[in-house]
């Protein structure tokens, strides 16, 4: 069943099943909700689950038109579902923009994040080359040559869901919208308040890195630097692409399991 929500970047839709501790489900640029398929059943059995569609994703309408498509318009949008469904303290699992969105709510409201998954995430990766390279690919007519062949380089599909996820990306990859989208999206990345460095000191969740080692999007190193920006987490390495928990689904849950289990208990 897909709800939808209320939020100042415009209509926000959301599955929402399971009891217990909440795990929020955060996905990708040009991705949606569907990403998660492969460890929404395994989450379920402790958990209460929230998987979200951003904004011009999935079955949410395109933002505002107040709101352009940018990372922080997506932080603004989580923080309003959060506040909306009036959830309790959460567990937050966030690939690429959803890590970003996922960090940035850690930082300025924390007594909303439990923990804190971040996998091959954005907001900690700013530097003169990498923000020269996304205002590069924000220009859409070199998006459009690019997207396609981007999209297969960092999924490193290998498995059913993977390809599954793939080609609903591919599909929008090849609209104009889908473009315009990634295009905006990736020029965010690019601006200031993306980078979320200077204010890592301020997350007290516990907080999880995971990262796939063949991604060509977000690559190991940015992993590396991800965990050293935030004090005290924890870094995991799997084999996989730019999405670990559809790819190696199994070996995704044997690290974030434990991890969320820890809250359990303390978080209904």
């Amino acid at each position: 069943m897909v709800n939808m929500v209320e939020t100042r970047v415009g209509q926000v839709a959301y599955s929402d099943g399971g009891q217990g501790p909440v795990v929020v489900l955060l996905h990708a640029t040009l991705h949606d909700r569907r990403d998660f398929d492969a460890i929404v059943p395994g989450l379920l059995h402790d958990h209460r689950v929230i998987a979200l569609d951003w904004p011009g994703h999935g079955d949410s309408p395109a933002p505002a038109p107040s709101y352009a498509p940018a990372a922080a318009a997506f932080a603004d949008a989580l923080a309003d579902v959060v506040t909306a469904l009036d959830l309790p303290p959460a567990a937050f699992i966030g690939n690429s923009v959803g890590g970003f969105a996922a960090a940035r709510l850690a930082i300025t409201d924390p007594q909303r994040v439990s923990r804190l998954v971040l996998v091959n995430a954005g907001g900690f990766t700013a530097s003169p080359i990498t923000n020269l390279y996304c205002r590069t690919l924000g220009t859409p007519a070199v998006m459009k040559r690019v997207l396609p062949r981007s999209i297969r380089s960092y999924m490193k599909a290998t498995s059913e869901n993977d390809y599954a996820v793939q080609e609903r990306a591919l599909a929008r990859a090849h609209t104009q919208d889908g473009v315009i989208l990634t295009a905006a999206l990736w020029r965010s990345f690019a601006a200031p308040e993306y980078d979320l460095r200077p204010h890592a000191d301020r997350i007290t969740a516990p907080c999880l890195v995971v990262w796939g080692s063949k991604d060509t999007a977000i690559p190991m190193r940015l992993g590396r630097s991800t965990a050293a920006a935030i004090p005290g987490s924890r870094l995991e390495v799997l084999p996989t692409g730019h999405v670990p928990f559809s790819s190696d689904p199994a070996g995704f849950l044997a690290i974030a399991a434990p991890f969320l289990a820890a809250a359990r208990g303390s978080v209904q």
